[in-house]
């Protein structure tokens, strides 16, 4: 039987996709095995086991831009889970590594190249970030493709990386295709979400200007898990710390959808949902989400609150705007649909299936 091996986490982000992939491999290709190597800390495991695929922890350590204290620390836990992945990757027979990115993915990426063993990569992002940088070297050593959400991302790489690009959207789970609206009630509903974590600076926008939200809106609020919460359950507002199964029904029932602009809002457009997109910005975020959230401002499908306009009034107005201007929302929401039409998921799964019959 062959293995085909997964890494990636850190967060939902980073894991979801993958396992959207795996499962179109396992649909596919009932024969083969697969296995996920994460973080042998943090959220990796429960979500990667709660789809039913074997997970292998690893110690990992942050990758860095800058120079500080922990850098030397997050080295030696780097190197260590360099070693664990090259274990691991040997023993269980893997015929192919599949990363969908994070910094936990490097390790397992390099202990591939080092075994010989094709390494594919995705990148959810409009430009690449160190890990996927870092990782399409090992493509290149081993033979391998980088897929990438967005077309401009080629532009991003090395010219002698461009030819092993491949542009097939992102891969997003099959229940938000197939999820079925009718089983909500006809409640006008606004959904916030900040990422598996949540967003503290979501958080506090949603509560502000709340009063004018619920004018028109039942506010359906992913607060984030661990996250102090002290505001009451209405019947205009429902807080929830995380919202799983029911995510994909909610989502295609919502009138709107609000939030960040990471690899999720894939999963907004495949529902084909108008979206206020609130990206992170500052010291902490190379600017990632303000390029995702333009791009899909450029196509008509956002709302994009950056910097001062991301304030209370700031998104009271752009939910009353399109509460009250069907037009516009139906626009949005058709290029929305547009952009998610493609099933990324089945293509990479094609392209992985293709190797895995050549091996």
């Amino acid at each position: 039987m062959k293995v085909i091996a997964f890494t990636g986490g850190g967060t939902g982000g980073h894991i979801y996709p993958g396992l959207a992939v795996a499962a179109e491999l396992k649909k596919n290709l009932p024969n083969v095995r697969i296995i996920w190597i994460g973080s042998s800390v943090g959220i990796d495991c429960s979500i990667v086991e709660a789809a039913g695929i074997e997970f292998f922890g690893v110690p990992s350590g942050k990758l860095r831009r800058y120079f500080s204290l922990r850098t030397v620390v997050d080295f030696f836990k780097v190197l260590a889970g360099f070693f664990a992945a090259k274990k691991i990757l040997k023993k269980q027979k893997a015929a192919l590594l599949f990363s969908k990115g994070g910094f936990v993915s490097v390790p397992p990426c390099a202990a591939a190249a080092s075994l010989k063993i094709p390494v594919y990569t995705h990148e959810s992002d409009y430009s690449p970030g160190l890990a996927t940088k870092l990782n399409a070297r090992f493509v290149l050593r081993t033979g391998g493709k980088i897929f990438t959400a967005y077309e401009d991302t080629a532009r991003f790489f090395a010219p002698a990386l461009r030819n092993l690009v491949i542009t097939t959207g992102q891969p997003v789970r099959a229940d938000f295709r197939s999820a079925d609206a009718a089983k909500g009630d006809n409640t006008r509903t606004l959904l916030v979400l900040g990422g598996s974590q949540g967003a503290q600076e979501v958080n506090n926008l949603v509560i502000a200007a709340l009063p004018q939200l619920t004018e028109h809106y039942t506010v359906v609020h992913q607060t984030g898990p661990g996250r102090q919460w002290d505001i009451k359950e209405t019947e205009k507002y429902k807080p929830y710390p995380y919202i799983k199964d029911e995510l994909p029904y909610i989502m295609k029932k919502a009138e709107i959808v609000m939030g960040r602009s990471g690899a999720g809002i894939w999963e907004w457009a495949v529902c084909g949902k108008p979206m206020i997109l609130i990206p992170l910005t500052g010291s902490g975020t190379r600017g990632d989400q303000v390029e995702n959230a333009r791009y899909f401002e450029k196509a008509g499908a956002a709302i994009v609150l950056e910097g001062d306009n991301a304030n209370p009034q700031g998104l009271a107005d752009a939910v009353n705007e399109l509460a009250n201007n069907t037009q516009k929302r139906n626009a949005m929401a058709e290029a929305s649909s547009k952009i998610g039409k493609i099933d990324a998921s089945a293509a990479i799964a094609r392209i992985l299936e293709e190797k895995i019959n050549e091996l």
